[in-house]
């Protein structure tokens, strides 16, 4: 339902304002086809189907030109964050597949697995994805220890809160300035000037926006970029300039949907943090760059929630077992 309002939502922006919804179509449709594909292979093979996405995931980005962040004749802005948000996806895949796994040497092979992507993305040269990747792997390892799920849930929506409010502080010029110039030296000049044009863009319409796939057109700093994609680099205030304040609400909403399905899941608590994590990660990243616009990472972000919301059939049938036998004993004379 919560895809489907954001379908629908872009389509009537688009409408009001002669937008181009193709882009937020193609990434929802990206998303309901991994989810899809994650609850089937998470109830068929709960091991192998996340090993093999962490596997598919580091071979993307180490032989797909686009996602890798070595030099390039031309590089546009944000492979760096795709490269990040893939293998990132990918480190949280293996983690989950550790958890999943009986055999204790099977669970030492799929967390080096996991630190071995981690140290991809350091050789890689991407620092935000050594950074987001480290973060996920001592999240999975820690979520072995937490009794109760609704804690690290609550901490996962508060991080990703505080990442958001941090963006939009910027965009509206409200950082002190010692934090605004580090934040400048780490994030560039010109992704900022993004955002405050897009601030500026969400403002003139608060509720409709201005149109998915307008801000290239009227973002001065976008047109007068010589190389531009036409992204503001930032996914909720994106959604805030072309699908007004209706548009941030559902993007939330559908991040929101996420966590609680992982609170609500039948699957161990620690592949539920460890999912929780990943996608918090990816979050972080998409608040800061343009990973979303990526049908990859959709995809793989789909395939993560899918595999940590299936419920094994092997795990079923061992629960319908038990339950027989149970009411069996108390129907015995």
């Amino acid at each position: 339902m919560v895809l489907g309002a954001c379908a629908a939502w872009s389509l009537i922006s688009a409408a009001m304002h002669d937008g181009r919804p193709e882009g937020v179509l193609l990434a929802i449709l990206a998303v309901a086809a991994g989810y899809a594909a994650g609850r089937i292979g998470g109830a068929l093979l709960p091991v192998a189907v996340p090993c093999a996405a962490a596997l598919a995931g580091v071979g993307l980005t180490l032989t797909v030109p686009h996602l890798s962040p070595g030099p390039q004749l031309v590089t546009p802005l944000g492979h760096a964050g795709a490269t990040a948000a893939v293998l990132t996806l990918a480190s949280g895949a293996a983690c989950c597949a550790a958890w999943s796994a009986s055999a204790p040497l099977l669970r030492l092979a799929l967390r080096l697995l996991a630190a071995g992507i981690t140290v991809t993305a350091a050789l890689l040269g991407s620092t935000s994805g050594f950074v987001t990747c480290s973060a996920v792997l001592v999240c999975s390892l820690s979520a072995g220890h937490l009794r109760h799920r609704g804690v690290g849930i609550a901490g996962l929506a508060l991080s990703a809160a505080s990442v958001t409010g941090l963006i939009w502080a910027v965009a509206g010029n409200v950082v002190p300035g010692g934090l605004l110039a580090w934040l400048e030296g780490q994030l560039t000049m010109h992704r900022i000037q993004l955002w405050h044009d897009a601030l500026h863009l969400a403002r003139e319409d608060l509720a409709l926006g201005v149109g998915p796939g307008r801000f290239g057109e009227l973002s001065s700093t976008a047109t007068g970029t010589l190389l531009s994609d036409g992204k503001p680099h930032s996914a909720p205030l994106q959604q805030a300039a072309e699908q007004g304040v209706v548009g941030v609400l559902l993007l939330a909403a559908a991040f929101c949907w996420m966590l609680f399905a992982l609170w609500r899941t039948a699957r161990p608590t620690p592949v539920a943090l460890t999912a929780g994590a990943a996608l918090t990660a990816l979050a972080a990243i998409a608040a800061v760059g343009n990973a979303l616009s990526f049908t990859t990472v959709s995809v793989g972000a789909g395939l993560l929630a899918g595999l940590a919301t299936a419920r094994p059939i092997a795990v079923e049938s061992t629960q319908r077992e038990d339950d027989v036998r149970t009411r069996g004993d108390q129907l015995a004379p």
